[in-house]
């Protein structure tokens, strides 16, 4: 019998990947929809939500743990597919060309504690692309009488650049001494805290952000969330890593009247190890003791404020 177009394109891409376009390929062969492949892995005694099912064939997320490779092993045979063909796919490098991630760095290149936030991520079974570009994001940190970084809120307007988007990661690092344990995240408008992961080594605490509405590619959306710490030592800088251009952002650092530094500036750095750049002082200013900083057009790399005590 001739092939179909489907099981052409399949054969086609079990032979030269990658992956996530294979696994739909077989998917879209067999017709079978994402819950009941769910259903007949948990029949095998596999569990794998259709969250992460819908990941891997968005190529949002591949597969790693061992439980998951399992589940690779079982949908070779649900697909019908020869043993080995989809695990084959994954022994290829992640970020080589094709396979459909967005071109950038992500978040967690830009920050030295990247691999406490690779390793909370992969434990969550989140993808390392969200999904989203940020349009626009406001964000207040208030330092404590001890110098300590006591909260941070954020309001963002995100826009999805690919369908079924329903979640936002957000990454909070405290300073030396932090009690990851202790943070808490708190959603304030258009979104609920779901899953949220600590790695104690680092202060590195990472949350989803649930959203009230599943996204299509371009559709935007308005969320806000806010942190509290107050558990580590006395902070000398605020900076936010950004994966993409474009997107306007503000920070802005209010000090407690008890703990008022000596002077400020805003600087840029292309990447963690780099030299600051775009150095500029700035002035607290006003009854709040505030210092900001607007940006229009993001570049990739990392903003921030720091400022010294003595």
């Amino acid at each position: 019998m001739r092939p179909t177009g489907d099981t052409a394109e399949l054969g086609r891409l079990l032979h030269g990947g990658p992956f996530h376009l294979a696994l739909r390929a077989a998917l879209t062969a067999r017709g079978l929809p994402l819950h009941r492949v769910q259903h007949r892995l948990a029949a095998l005694g596999i569990k794998v939500g259709v969250t992460s099912l819908s990941y891997w064939q968005q190529g949002a997320r591949r597969p790693r743990h061992p439980e998951s490779l399992r589940a690779v092993r079982a949908l070779e045979q649900i697909l019908e597919l020869p043993d080995g063909a989809l695990l084959r796919l994954l022994s290829t490098p992640e970020d080589a060309p094709g396979t459909g991630r967005p071109a950038a760095r992500s978040y967690r290149a830009l920050v030295s504690v990247g691999a406490a936030v690779e390793q909370l991520l992969d434990a969550m079974e989140l993808p390392a692309d969200g999904g989203l570009h940020s349009v626009d994001h406001h964000e207040r940190v208030r330092i404590g009488a001890g110098g300590e970084l006591r909260t941070r809120s954020s309001q963002q307007i995100v826009r999805a650049h690919r369908d079924g988007v329903d979640r936002y990661l957000a990454v909070h690092h405290g300073d030396p001494g932090c009690d990851a344990a202790r943070v808490r995240v708190t959603a304030y408008e258009n979104c609920r805290t779901g899953r949220v992961r600590c790695h104690p080594e680092t202060g590195v605490v990472v949350a989803e952000l649930l959203f009230d509405a599943r996204l299509r590619r371009g559709d935007t959306y308005v969320f806000g969330y806010g942190v509290e710490d107050g558990t580590g030592a006395r902070s000398s800088e605020y900076v936010r890593g950004f994966s993409y251009a474009g997107g306007q952002y503000m920070l802005q650092v209010r000090f407690d009247e008890a703990a008022l530094p000596v002077r400020c500036h805003r600087f840029a750095r292309t990447g963690p190890n780099s030299p600051r750049t775009a150095l500029c002082d700035l002035t607290p200013s006003g009854r709040h003791r505030a210092v900001h900083l607007v940006e229009q057009a993001v570049r990739r790399g990392i903003l921030g404020i720091a400022w010294d005590w003595d």
